[in-house]
């Protein structure tokens, strides 16, 4: 798709007017590139119709690699200027609201007025749902509940001009493919689509998934989105991104208000962070940026993106400085205490006999990502919790001051070192991958 000769850009108006795929390989783009990029998309909006109101959803603090600040940033900037009311709507799902330093940090000099916190809980409006019957049909079987399709109020608001959801494409452990509906549903979005979707994708089986589009998650969104937000003034600014040697680089921009936006960024995701490993990986060294990862609910990415690359008996050693809970809300953190990483069959056993894990199936569904299923072994090494308490959730505990020592994060290369006479796989950033077995994939 990409042949390496600069800027490259697609147009495409088979559906919808718009639809832009702009791709740029190596290096990715500069940052007065992605300015004008994200201005010339908004002008494209000004000259179908005058903005006088609009709503950006961007992401959360752990999306901070997706570059999606600083696009917002762009975009706030622009049409602030000219007097546009400007406000950008946290897609944080059931994650921690981000801090004003956060919020800085990724979105640059954005205000803070302009920023209006998601609360999962109470700020949603029921708009629709999707049947048990259409459910059963896409998992085999497997889940039959209806879910209620609830998103923030703001997006239902008559009032704006335009909605412009902006996001990251990576592969995903819940529905393939991350972003595009799922910011919507998802990030700010409610207690019954979050946790089914969640409780659905773990069912079925995230190897099944990971890396694909047209997944059952996937449809149950697009479902979603063509039946109940079809005539609002929805668009979507997908970014590509990879960090080597950590600095972020923007591969590819897509915006639209079409699926066909979402499948030019799987393309381009699919060949940008999706890696291979010819055998299976005996151990592996994934390091947590502790700006990025407080809790192994997010934290566990090491689990998720590395599970179909690692050998059977192998191991996991996750280099987590900054994790200091299990959950991001202190509920979900009581519950991952009390059942803890089991394992699939255990987890589902719990699911069927306890009430509080019925109304958490989120959390269950977590708790089955994060497990290894005893294939090969996963350990934590913190500098917050105590060592009882990592072990008492079903992880191995290791002192991370030892385990840097040996495995400097500093010091190690992406992918395969040797240290002291033993081979050993680094990863610096979990979230920002996918990493499979060629050999267990092909076979």
């Amino acid at each position: 798709m990409l042949c390496g000769r600069g800027f490259l850009a697609f147009f495409r108006f088979a559906v919808r007017k718009g639809e832009k795929m702009i791709a740029k390989n190596s290096t990715g783009f500069t940052k007065q590139e992605m300015q004008d990029i994200a201005i010339s998309f908004i002008k494209e909006r000004e000259a179908e119709k005058p903005l006088k109101k609009v709503l950006l959803v961007g992401p959360d603090f752990t999306r901070f690699n997706s570059n999606a600040g600083i696009l917002c940033n762009y975009v706030y900037n622009y049409l602030a200027a000219k007097g546009c009311d400007v406000k950008v709507l946290e897609a944080l799902g059931t994650h921690v609201p981000m801090t004003e330093e956060q919020c800085k940090e990724m979105y640059g000099d954005i205000p803070m007025s302009a920023f209006i916190t998601h609360d999962w809980r109470n700020d949603v409006v029921k708009i629709g749902e999707v049947s048990g019957e259409y459910i059963s049909s896409i998992t085999e079987g497997l889940w039959s509940n209806k879910i209620d399709v609830e998103v923030n109020r703001l997006i239902m608001d008559p009032s704006y001009d335009l909605i412009l959801s902006v996001g990251q494409v990576v592969p995903h452990e819940v529905i393939g493919m991350a972003n595009h509906a799922k910011n919507l549903f998802v990030g700010v979005g409610g207690y019954s689509m979050i946790n089914q979707s969640h409780m659905i994708g773990a069912v079925y089986g995230m190897e099944r998934m990971m890396g694909k589009d047209f997944t059952p998650v996937r449809k149950i969104f697009d479902y979603a989105l063509e039946h109940y937000l079809s005539e609002r003034p929805i668009y979507f600014m997908l970014t590509v991104c990879t960090a080597p040697g950590g600095q972020t680089q923007t591969h590819g921009i897509f915006t639209g208000n079409t699926r066909k936006v979402l499948e030019d960024a799987i393309a381009l995701s699919q060949e940008k962070n999706i890696d291979f490993v010819e055998t299976g990986i005996k151990k592996c060294i994934v390091y947590l940026d502790p700006k990025e990862f407080k809790t192994t609910w997010l934290g566990n990415k090491s689990v998720y993106r590395t599970r179909m690359a690692i050998a059977d008996g192998g191991d996991l050693i996750v280099l987590a400085p900054g994790v200091e809970r299990f959950g991001e809300d202190m509920g979900i953190d009581t519950l991952i205490r009390k059942y803890g990483y089991k394992g699939r069959i255990e987890t589902l056993k719990q699911y069927k006999a306890n009430d509080d894990l019925q109304k958490n199936a989120g959390c269950a569904a977590h708790l089955i990502h994060g497990s290894s299923d005893g294939r090969f072994n996963i350990t934590y090494c913190v500098k917050n919790i105590s060592k009882e308490e990592i072990e008492g959730v079903g992880f191995q505990a290791a002192d991370y001051d030892e385990m840097v020592a040996k495995y400097n994060p500093d010091k190690l290369q992406y992918g395969y070192n040797t240290v002291d006479g033993e081979e050993v796989y680094f990863i610096p950033n979990p979230a920002l991958g996918l990493w499979i077995n060629r050999e267990k994939f092909n076979s």
